[in-house]
């Protein structure tokens, strides 16, 4: 008995690796929902994340096919300091290029890679993935300041860039946000 209980781990601990080298391994499937703010109605879905969805695997291959998985790839580009590369994963790679120049040039490199880095610590989780068509927004909770933070996403040919244009979906999506922050859309926590 004790060594057909040992068979049985090997392939099911294999089988568990491999669905958590995937984002969506840590996913819910998506709940269509609806937000009245501004007296208009939003729709949108909703994916909540386990915890430890997050947590990025550096052996894990590098991916843009989710917001999640972009999100992971950047936290590498960024907290090793490499912005060029973090740019190209923006729809708008030259101002976003800027930006973090800028910004990196203001708080000096340990300064910039510890603010991007927060969002990875194992006390910080993505809570939600709220989606409107190819847009989404991912939605951290920070425990040490104990608020939510977004990030916005869009899907262009297959894969997943940092949305940084401004449009009428990604404002309709931090309208979504600022009712999470309010209370007025509660998310799940673990």
């Amino acid at each position: 008995m004790r060594r057909r209980g040992k068979w049985w781990s090997v392939p099911v601990f294999a089988v568990a690796a491999a669905l958590v080298s995937t984002s969506l391994a840590w996913a819910q499937p998506l709940a269509e929902s609806t937000l009245e703010t501004d007296g208009e109605t939003l729709r949108f879905s909703l994916r909540a994340f386990t915890a430890g969805a997050n947590l990025v695997d550096p052996a894990a291959p590098s991916s843009q096919v989710t917001a999640l998985d972009t999100a992971k790839l950047l936290n590498r580009y960024l907290t090793s300091g490499a912005i060029e590369d973090a740019a190209l994963l923006s729809n708008a790679p030259r101002r976003r290029f800027e930006v973090l120049r800028d910004y990196k040039t203001s708080v000096g490199d340990d300064g910039f890679k510890e603010v991007y880095a927060e969002y990875f610590y194992p006390e910080n989780r993505v809570v939600a993935e709220v989606t409107m068509g190819n847009h989404s927004l991912l939605v951290w909770h920070l425990r040490e300041s104990n608020r939510y933070a977004g990030q916005f996403y869009v899907q262009v040919e297959g894969k997943t860039f940092a949305d940084d244009t401004p449009n009428p979906t990604r404002s309709a999506l931090r309208r979504v946000l600022e009712a999470i922050r309010a209370g007025r859309l509660p998310l799940p926590i673990q």
